[in-house]
């Protein structure tokens, strides 16, 4: 478990230093995409969907 991680974070970082422009350039798009994955996955950020009075 140890060296399977170890060894991802080793080939991330590899990586990330040989394509830090290609990665740079994907960051807006992924920025953009954040907000509806959080919607996805944990709900409605706390909006109140049942029509009560706050």
């Amino acid at each position: 478990m140890l060296a399977t991680a170890s060894l991802a974070v080793i080939i991330l970082f590899y990586l990330l230093r040989e394509h830090w422009a290609h990665a740079l350039g994907i960051l807006p798009y992924a920025i953009l995409l954040l907000c509806p994955l959080m919607h996805l996955f944990h709900g409605s950020h706390g909006h109140d969907h049942s029509g009560k009075a706050h």
